[in-house]
């Protein structure tokens, strides 16, 4: 299929409970999760509970880590602005603030979240990174308070209009402590230019010293979801970078993953975490 051929997230049918299946579910039959959960999560997991560690990862052969003073990334109020209905990143996050507010553009999206928020019937099931995040396979009570906490934390599902300048309007949401956004970036985005716009959008929404996390797929053209593929804009380590400083942030942590999970569904080459803060 020719790449101009594409479907847009955005703009054309996406099957939010299909994309769960495809990719985070815990079917062994589906993608490995080594790439698409196990990195991020372990990523989140050391970046909310040791703080924003300072790496020079521009010299790799000479790599140096620091802790920063007062650098724990926790407050009342976090944004997240992700792809389809995942969550498996706020697992990690309910630990360190108050309240969750979820952004979607999607209404399929967002029926999708409620559905688990309110603990409906036939709601996906994210056990398996419940676990993963308590340790425990055995201890039901834990996952049950795990689950809990996230869904008391995660208070909001607001739609958003990501082609208006202000894209809350007419909502106002209070400023973010931090943002985190999860292979969002890569499927609006058609361009260098909308990736920066989209991105100067999310900005505006966090506090200045606040803290954006950005969890990307490298050199990805396009992925599946059942029968229909989307585009996806290709973009490197260097361009995510300098995205970031030229938006005023300071990257605090920068880990890439190689791939090691092959298939047809998508044809990344690499996944991205960053852990940047705000200049104030």
């Amino acid at each position: 299929m020719d790449s101009s051929t594409n479907k847009l997230y955005h703009e054309d049918d996406f099957d939010s409970r299909q994309h769960l299946e495809d990719y985070v579910s815990d079917n062994p039959d589906r993608i490995s999760h080594e790439d698409s959960l196990i990195f991020p999560i372990e990523n989140l997991i050391k970046t909310f509970t040791e703080g924003a560690l300072l790496q020079d990862t521009e010299h790799r052969h000479h790599l140096s880590i620091h802790l920063q003073p007062d650098s724990h990334i926790k407050g009342d109020v976090l944004i997240d602005i992700s792809l389809g209905s995942m969550i498996y990143h706020l697992f990690a996050a309910s630990d360190f603030f108050n309240h969750i507010i979820v952004l979607k553009s999607r209404d399929s999206c967002i029926i999708e979240l409620k559905r688990w928020v309110d603990s409906r019937t036939g709601a996906f099931d994210w056990s398996h990174v419940t676990k993963r995040h308590v340790d425990t396979e055995e201890d039901s009570e834990q996952l049950q308070d795990k689950e809990g906490k996230v869904r008391s934390a995660l208070q909001h599902v607001v739609k958003c209009n990501l082609e208006k300048e202000d894209m809350m309007d007419p909502i106002i949401l209070p400023p973010a402590d931090c943002i985190i956004s999860a292979i969002f970036l890569d499927v609006i985005s058609r361009d260098q230019n909308d990736y920066m716009r989209y991105l100067r959008k999310f900005s505006r929404l966090l506090k200045p010293g606040g803290h954006f996390i950005l969890i990307g797929a490298l050199e990805m053209t396009y992925y599946t979801v059942g029968k229909h593929k989307y585009h996806a804009f290709s973009y490197d380590e260097d361009f995510a970078r300098k995205a970031l400083v030229g938006e005023g942030f300071i990257i605090d942590r920068c880990n890439v993953k190689k791939r090691t999970d092959v298939n047809d569904h998508v044809d990344y080459k690499s996944m991205i975490f960053i852990a940047a803060h705000k200049e104030k």
